[in-house]
């Protein structure tokens, strides 16, 4: 009988856990968190630091078919390399369909989550503002941010590049997704 919840994490850095020790990366804070209610709750880490979202489209079928079995759960987080690249919006749109109708095809639910652009980027993320949120209305994707507020702008909170999050960071962010990872479970 294969693991439940089986959840796929694919994305960038972020999911990765750039920087970190394993044991303090995203999928592996979440996995230990769930193992409290599920004992055998697995979270794939499928991330890669600098992927843009035509990567992970790229990526995708591949990951999928390594799989043994289908993921109760996908939870993307991609989009912050296209700002900084200047992916035009359109190709960030189109790739992150893309990844929505895979994952749609496959029956899998989704957790799409989204990255605020520090203030210093707003002006360069100002044209791809609102395109997770309105995909995944569109596809029937659940929508959040990756951070709960409080934490983007911290010294505490960063490594020592000042922009990725710390293992202290993670903590919070699993805490804070946690109750949305559980529903969209029991929901599915």
């Amino acid at each position: 009988m294969p693991p439940y919840p089986l959840i796929l994490a694919i994305g960038d850095s972020l999911v990765a856990g750039y920087g970190l020790a394993t044991d303090d990366g995203f999928a592996t804070q979440l996995e230990r968190r769930l193992r409290a209610v599920h004992p055998a709750a697995t979270v794939i880490n499928a991330g890669r630091s600098g992927d843009t979202t035509a990567d992970v489209r790229h990526r995708l079928p591949s990951v999928m078919s390594r799989l043994t079995s289908r993921p109760d759960l996908a939870i993307v987080q991609v989009g912050p390399n296209d700002v900084l690249r200047q992916v035009p919006p359109a190709t960030t749109r189109a790739g992150l369909d893309a990844i929505l109708v895979e994952l749609g095809r496959c029956d899998i639910p989704v957790l799409l989550t989204t990255v605020a652009p520090p203030p210093i980027l707003h002006d360069r993320a100002r044209h791809h503002l609102g395109i997770h949120e309105e995909l995944a209305a569109r596809h029937g994707a659940t929508c959040r941010d990756f951070f709960p507020a409080g934490i983007l702008g911290r010294a505490d909170m960063v490594l020592a590049d000042r922009i990725h999050p710390n293992a202290a960071a993670i903590h919070l962010v699993v805490d804070a997704m946690l109750p949305t990872v559980l529903r969209m479970l029991d929901d599915g």
